[in-house]
């Protein structure tokens, strides 16, 4: 993966324009991630920090500038081809780990590797490897309700790089965690980023947890900023 893992040039973005309501979320914000490096986005609340990480992730468009993910462009493309770009080389990681309750975790990181056609054994062999790595291969067989925060988030990020996608957006994925508990996960969460060599934009408040990270940029009134 020599090209850049995500590219975002220009990218503006306002809610209800034209409108005396009308708010600027993004200003022409301009970033760049290689592949292996870990970028820390700091915001206030209502920043906009979740509109860049969707439109980043695919999930939004811009009213201005270029995404490209992987060196291809992916302005103005179908609707088709961003749902195939977004499971195939973007995984999401959010606050909430939106775990599917009837499932046991290996169930959990099989079931999209499953919808991207790769074969049940080699699915489950995958999801294993990955809970392996995060240190909660025991809890295999458990559905989210028997798990711990700490552990339902660790099967979050597992199923985020199932299909071992190129980027990984996570908006506040230690949030909801006290702090010793977000520790271990983000460290989790920092040994399966550098073993799969894919980079991170990952959204939060925690400064600390910011600083461990390659870059820390800063959103404020719709700009970015190295901090």
């Amino acid at each position: 993966m020599s090209e850049q893992a995500l590219r975002l040039e220009g990218i503006t973005k306002a809610y209800n324009p034209g409108k005396p309501n009308e708010v600027q979320v993004l200003r022409g914000v301009d970033l760049t991630l290689a592949p292996g490096e870990v970028v820390a986005l700091v915001a206030p609340s209502g920043a906009g920090k979740s509109t860049l990480l969707h439109i980043a992730g695919l999930l939004d468009t811009p009213d201005a500038g270029t995404v490209q993910i992987g060196g291809a462009d992916m302005t103005g493309q179908s609707d088709r081809r961003r749902t195939l770009t977004r499971r195939n080389d973007v995984g999401f990681v959010y606050q909430f780990h939106h775990l599917l309750p009837e499932f046991t975790a290996l169930e959990n990181i099989v079931l999209p590797q499953l919808a991207n056609g790769t074969a049940r054994r080699a699915a489950e062999e995958r999801a294993r490897g990955l809970l392996d790595k995060v240190g909660i291969a025991v809890r295999a067989d458990h559905r989210p309700a028997a798990l711990s925060g700490g552990e339902q988030q660790r099967v979050a990020f597992c199923r985020a790089l199932a299909n071992a996608p190129r980027l990984l957006l996570a908006d506040e994925p230690t949030g909801n965690l006290d702090p010793a508990t977000s520790d271990q996960v983000f460290a989790a969460l920092m040994e399966l980023v550098r073993d799969t060599g894919l980079a991170a934009l990952i959204a939060t408040h925690n400064l600390d947890l910011a600083a461990r990270m390659d870059r820390q940029l800063r959103l404020e009134t719709g700009r970015l900023s190295t901090t």
